[in-house]
């Protein structure tokens, strides 16, 4: 699987998630000038602003490691220009990381 692939499927997998556990997903992949946000949900009257890291392996550490103050910016930046395309003033925003972790155990047991 290349990279691409992994992150999409890393992507799918948080959506998921999230619905299954009382998200609504309002946007996936939103772009702008400012920056990426993967996934944009609401819960509770919250506006989640949504990260979705995927990894292979944990050599690197952990998804959400990979998160950096630059990211973040980014994320913020992002939010800020969604909300005003969005007149939205008033509704409670957060911001979260999504992890997922694909781990190929190989040769645990022998046939």
């Amino acid at each position: 699987m290349e990279r691409k692939e992994i992150g999409a499927f890393g992507e799918k997998v948080a959506g998921e998630w999230l619905k299954k556990n009382g998200y609504a997903i309002i946007e996936r992949n939103f772009r702008c000038r400012a920056g990426e946000i993967d996934i944009i949900a609401c819960r509770g009257g919250t506006l989640v602003f949504t990260e979705v890291k995927t990894r292979t392996g944990d050599a690197f550490g952990t998804p959400a490691e990979a998160v950096d103050r630059r990211k973040q910016l980014h994320m913020r930046r992002a939010a800020s220009w969604y909300l005003q395309m969005h007149r939205i003033r008033s509704t409670p925003v957060r911001f979260d990381v999504v992890e997922v972790l694909i781990d190929h155990l190989k040769g645990v047991t022998e046939c």
